[in-house]
C-alpha cells in the first residue's frame, strides 16, 4: 500500500471508552456502528482515561483507543499568538477532536496532551451554540483543526461537512480546515463555501519521509488540492513547520518547484510560512519520554517561552523559501 492510499485506512479501534451521558446521543450511535467488534466500556468522564497519571504517550501511538465524550467548558478559544491569523480581527480556534491518526515529530500534542488516545465530543450541536453567541458580537473567524486532522477523521465523524455546512448559513464566519490527509472525497460532494478555506500543510518529501510517519506523500496531497482547486474551493498553502535538515534549501525547492507544476498559482487563495516553533513546557514533556527523534534533541534557543532555531537560521529559512514562493505568487498575499 503506498502512503497516498494507506490515509484512507482507518484505525482499528479495539477499544471505545464511552461517557454514559452521551451514550445515546446520535452522533454516538453512528460511530459505534463503525467498530462493532471493539470492546465498549463506559465511564464517568473522558479525563478519567485521558487524563491518567503514568501513561506513555508514545506507546499508547502504536494501538490508540477512542473515547466519546461530551465538552461541557470552555469549547471556543482565542488564537494563540504563535499562529497566523492571516489578517482576521477576531481569530479563535477549537477542537471536537483531540489528538490525531498522524504521528509528526514536530507535533506539539505530544507534549500537550498526557494521552495519545483520540477524544470525540460528539455535542457538535454546543460548539456551533457556542460560535452563534459570538457571532452575535462580531464576525469570527475559527480554526476548526489544529488540534487533530478532522480530515482525516471524516469516515469516522462527519465533522469537516457538519462545520461546512454550519459555515454556509453564517456568513460573518470564515473557517479553516488545516490538514494533511487525502481525504478530499469525503467532502467532495459539497459546494464549496466563500468562508471555507481548505488548507493544507505542504512538505518535501525528505520531510514526510522522515518525520511525518502515516501522513500522505507530497504527490498525493498535491492531487487531492489540485481536485479541491477544480471544484472551486479556496485553497490555503501552508509550509509549515520548516525544518533545517540537511540539504534543506535543495528539499524545499524541489517540494516548491513540484507544487507550482502542479497547481495554478491563481487558484491559490493565500500561502502561509512558519518555522519550527514550540512552547518549553511542550518539549520538555516530550524530551522526557522520546529519544527516537534527532529533531526534538536539536539545539534550539527559548524566547518568551518558546523553543525555535537561532534566529540566523529562522531568516536563513523564511528568506529562502519566501524568495522562492513570490517569484510565482504574489507576495502579499504570502503570509509569515
Amino acid at each position: 500500500m503506498n502512503r497516498s492510499k494507506s490515509i484512507l485506512f482507518i484505525p482499528d479501534f479495539s477499544h471505545i471508552y464511552i461517557e454514559k451521558r452521551i451514550k445515546s446521543h446520535p452522533l454516538t450511535d453512528q460511530i459505534l456502528h463503525r467498530f462493532p467488534g471493539a470492546i465498549k466500556i463506559e465511564i464517568d468522564h473522558y479525563k478519567d482515561i485521558f487524563n491518567r497519571p503514568r501513561q506513555n504517550f508514545f506507546i499508547q501511538k502504536n494501538t490508540q483507543k477512542l473515547i466519546l465524550a461530551e465538552k461541557k467548558d470552555q469549547r471556543i478559544y482565542p488564537g494563540a499568538e504563535v499562529c497566523h491569523d492571516f489578517g482576521n480581527k477576531h481569530f479563535y480556534y477549537t477542537s471536537s477532536i483531540l489528538n490525531c491518526i498522524y504521528n509528526c515529530d514536530y507535533c506539539y500534542l505530544q507534549g500537550m496532551f498526557p494521552s495519545s488516545n483520540i477524544v470525540i465530543f460528539v455535542n457538535i450541536e454546543d460548539f456551533f451554540s457556542d460560535v452563534e453567541a459570538l457571532l452575535e458580537k462580531h464576525p469570527v473567524y475559527l480554526a476548526i483543526s489544529y488540534d487533530t486532522d478532522l480530515l482525516a477523521f471524516e469516515n469516522i465523524v462527519s465533522f469537516t461537512s457538519k462545520w461546512i455546512n454550519f459555515a454556509q448559513n453564517h456568513f460573518d464566519l470564515k473557517i479553516e480546515v488545516r490538514t494533511k490527509s487525502v481525504n478530499y472525497s469525503a467532502v467532495q460532494h459539497l459546494p464549496p463555501s466563500e468562508n471555507v478555506i481548505l488548507a493544507w500543510t505542504v512538505s518535501p518529501d525528505e520531510v514526510i519521509k522522515k518525520y511525518e510517519p502515516k501522513t500522505p506523500s507530497l504527490n498525493g496531497r498535491l492531487q487531492a488540492i489540485k481536485k479541491a482547486m477544480n471544484d472551486g474551493w479556496k485553497v490555503r498553502l501552508c509550509f509549515d513547520p520548516l525544518l533545517h535538515i540537511k540539504n534543506w534549501r535543495q528539499h524545499y525547492k524541489e517540494c516548491i518547484d513540484r507544487t507550482f507544476v502542479m497547481l495554478p498559482p491563481d487558484k491559490i487563495e493565500d500561502i502561509s510560512i512558519g518555522v519550527f516553533r514550540m512552547s518549553r513546557e511542550y518539549l520538555k514533556n516530550i524530551r522526557k519520554n522520546r529519544t527516537d527523534s534527532a529533531l526534538i534533541y536539536y539545539p534550539f534557543e527559548c524566547k518568551d517561552g518558546v523553543y525555535q532555531y537561532p534566529d540566523h537560521i529562522t531568516r536563513q529559512l523564511i528568506e529562502y523559501v519566501f524568495q522562492l514562493l513570490s517569484s510565482r505568487f504574489p507576495s502579499e498575499k504570502i503570509y509569515i
